[in-house]
This record gives structure tokens, C-alpha cells and sequence, in this order.
């Protein structure tokens, strides 16, 4: 495991999981989504639509095709962005022509949908986890939110809906309805992967008991915790807790609070992003070593003021 926390390491993991996460997006195209005539969005779509129509190799196609939406994008998002992405679409197109030979798994539509939604969400997931991308589209969408500030969910959603559109001239509209919610399953069990259970969400306490609650965090999770000063329009002068934690620490912080001051209010919400490391746990060897002595005074300033647990 501590190879893994080297830079060296951190490379090959990441790697890896651009490679696997290829492999089980290819096998979700060719088992469930192509021979059903569902397709997927961005340039794997348009391939999808021309191997349709021509015969053309896909694995071909999505190569040839992706080439010029990377070379755009991939000049501002730098040259290891650039190698992930060659290298995780070199994989991909690899076993897309390996699964290619393989009979699907379903001719049930709505079972395609449902599992190959599921499988290529999680591919491509892996794929972005790891700092690469299988679709060029994508780049250009972050390329657009750099220079115009255009959301990028927003930019690929268009991009997304005039190829379901053409689809539906070409193939039917009920298989541009069909690969509509694919879109959409692919896309939750993306942002599910990419964040993975360890996806940060912040958490506001407002406690009366601020020091004990503070320490079983400290001491049950290894978080430390930001105290303020608040004032309720009611209540009075309260203790706030402010922290980040995982998602699959929610519960048991849930529990901490619960069981030492059941009057608190608890808001957990969603974190997009974190810089520097606060998210990162501190283990049990290490808190051992390291476990303060807990002090909480009020400032004499007022509110503006903020005291940190150290």
C-alpha cells in the first residue's frame, strides 16, 4: 500500500484504472447498447451512427473521429491529460473490436438501456478518475466553460440532443427515446464513480455541547473541526462545527451528535471540490501520536472571530 501513496505509484494506479475502465465501457457498447441500436452521446455516438449505416469499423471510427476534438482540448489541459486520453481510447477501441465478435447479452431494449447505461457509466468513470477521458467532446465542452464560461454539463447535454435528434431521422424516434435515458443512467453512475464513496460533503453542527462533540469527531473519524461563533434569531448565542467528512461518514457523525446533545442542528451538504488536504483522514497510529488536548474558549471579540481545534 505505500507504493501506491508514491507519485509512481499514484501513475500506475491511475493507469490502470483508465485501462479497466476502457475495457468495461467497450463491453457495454458492443454486448448491450450498438447491437440494440442505442447509442451513446458524443463522438462514440457519431461512430455508432456511421459503423450503422456504412459498416465502417467503430474502433476505427472512434479513433479517427476523436483526433482533432483532443488535439483542441487536450492543448490547454496539458500533455499528461493528452497521454491518458490516447492511451485510454487506444484501449477502448482495442476491445471494442475483441467484444465486437461476441454475442449480446440481451435483445430486451429496456433492459439494454437499464444495464448498459449502468456498465459504460462506471467505464467511464474510471476512465475520468484516473485523468483520462474516452471522449473528445468532453474536452472541448471544458475548453468552452474556460473561455466563455459555458457549464460543461450544459455544453455535451446540447452537443448530446442533435445527435439523438439526427439519430431519430436515421434509426426511429423511439431509438433517440430509448438512448435518451441511457444518457441519463450513464451519467449518475459517472458523477457515482468519479466522486466514489469517499465523495467530501461538509457538515454544519449547531450544538450547545461544542467541545464534546468536537472531540469524538476528532477522535471517531480523525477530522478536525472549525468552531464559530452564531447567534440564532430565537435561541441565542450558539456554538457552530464546521468539518468535512466522507459520505460514508455521515451516519456515524449523525450518531456522535445525536448521542451527546440530541437538541443540535445538523446540515450535511454536497462538496464539489476541495483544495489542499483536509479531507484526508488521519489514522489511528497517527492520532494516537498526535491527539490534542482539547481547549474551547470564546472569543471576547465576537462572532467574527473563529477558533480552529488543534
Amino acid at each position: 500500500m505505500d507504493f501506491l501513496r508514491t507519485s509512481r505509484g499514484k501513475l500506475i494506479l491511475e493507469f490502470l484504472m483508465c485501462a479497466v475502465g476502457a475495457i468495461i465501457a467497450a463491453f457495454a457498447i458492443e454486448e448491450f447498447l450498438a447491437p440494440n441500436t442505442i447509442l451513446d452521446g458524443g463522438v462514440v455516438g457519431i461512430s455508432m451512427m456511421i459503423n450503422a449505416l456504412s459498416g465502417f469499423s467503430l474502433s476505427i471510427l472512434t479513433i479517427l473521429i476523436n483526433i482533432p476534438f483532443v488535439i483542441i482540448g487536450g492543448r490547454r489541459l496539458g500533455w499528461m491529460f493528452i497521454i491518458k486520453t490516447a492511451f485510454s481510447m487506444a484501449v477502448f477501441a482495442i476491445f471494442l473490436a475483441v467484444f465486437e465478435h461476441l454475442k449480446a447479452f440481451t435483445d430486451e431494449t429496456l433492459l439494454a438501456v437499464c444495464f448498459g447505461g449502468v456498465i459504460l457509466g462506471a467505464g467511464v468513470g474510471l476512465v475520468i478518475r484516473g485523468g483520462g477521458c474516452l471522449d473528445g467532446t468532453e474536452s472541448v465542452a471544458i475548453l468552452l466553460n474556460k473561455k466563455f464560461n459555458t457549464p460543461v454539463g450544459t455544453v455535451v447535454l446540447i452537443f448530446n440532443v442533435i445527435i439523438y435528434i439526427v439519430a431519430g431521422f436515421l434509426f426511429g424516434w423511439d431509438r433517440a427515446m430509448y438512448s435518451l435515458p441511457t444518457y441519463f443512467i450513464t451519467s449518475r453512475v459517472l458523477n457515482f464513480v468519479e466522486g466514489g464513496l469517499e465523495q467530501a460533503k461538509a457538515a454544519m453542527i449547531i450544538t450547545e455541547d461544542a467541545k464534546q462533540v468536537a472531540e469524538q469527531i476528532y477522535k471517531r473519524l480523525g477530522r478536525t473541526v472549525t468552531i464559530m461563533e452564531g447567534e440564532g434569531l430565537v435561541s441565542g448565542k450558539k456554538t457552530v462545527l464546521y468539518c468535512v467528512i466522507t459520505r460514508l461518514e455521515v451516519n456515524t457523525l449523525k450518531n456522535i451528535v445525536n448521542s451527546l446533545d440530541s437538541s443540535s442542528f445538523v446540515a450535511v451538504s454536497d462538496v464539489s471540490e476541495i483544495i489542499g488536504t483536509h479531507i484526508k483522514k488521519v489514522d489511528k497510529a497517527t492520532l494516537r501520536r498526535r491527539r490534542p488536548k482539547m481547549t474551547y474558549e470564546i472569543p471576547p471579540e465576537g462572532p467574527e472571530k473563529q477558533n480552529r481545534l488543534r
